[in-house]
C-alpha cells in the first residue's frame, strides 16, 4: 500500500511541519505486520548485548514476529480452557491449564504461574475399582 502524501498546511503540532509536505510516518511494527513493537524489541536486544556487538534491523522484527506467535498461541489455549470452565476473564488458572496442558509449552515455561494452582491427577492405583459380582 503507498505512503499517503499530505498537501497543504500541516496540524499544528505533532509529526509534521507547518507548510511542509511529509509522506505519513510508518511504524516497524505496522510495516511488518505486527502488533508487538518492533522498536522496543530492537533497543532491548542492542541494550542487551556488549557495547561491540550489533543487532540487525531484521534481528528485531523476527523476535517480535515470534514473541508474538507465542503469545498468541498461550492466549488461545487459555481461552479454550476459560470457555470449558464456562469464564469469559482469563484468569491465571487457565494460563496455569493451557501451558501445562501443552508438552512444548510445557517444556518451554519452566516458570511457577502464581495462583495458577495445580494439575488434576489421581493415580490410577488410587481411583477405587468396580467390584466384580461373585458368581
Amino acid at each position: 500500500m503507498p505512503a499517503k502524501s499530505v498537501s497543504g498546511p500541516a496540524p499544528s503540532g505533532g509529526k509534521y511541519k507547518a507548510g511542509t509536505t511529509q509522506k505519513r510516518i510508518q511504524s516497524r511494527s505496522s510495516k511488518a505486520g505486527l502488533q508487538f513493537p518492533v522498536g522496543r524489541v530492537h533497543r532491548y536486544l542492542k541494550r542487551q548485548t556488549q557495547n561491540t556487538t550489533r543487532v540487525g534491523a531484521k534481528a528485531a522484527v523476527y523476535t517480535a514476529a515470534v514473541l508474538e506467535y507465542l503469545v498468541a498461541e498461550v492466549l488461545e489455549l487459555a481461552g479454550n480452557a476459560a470457555r470449558d470452565l464456562k469464564s469469559k476473564r482469563i484468569s491465571p488458572r487457565h494460563l496455569q491449564l493451557a501451558i501445562r496442558g501443552d508438552d512444548e509449552l510445557d517444556m518451554l515455561v519452566k516458570a511457577t504461574i502464581a495462583g495458577g494452582g495445580v494439575i488434576p491427577h489421581i493415580h490410577k492405583q488410587l481411583l477405587e475399582k468396580s467390584k466384580k459380582p461373585s458368581s
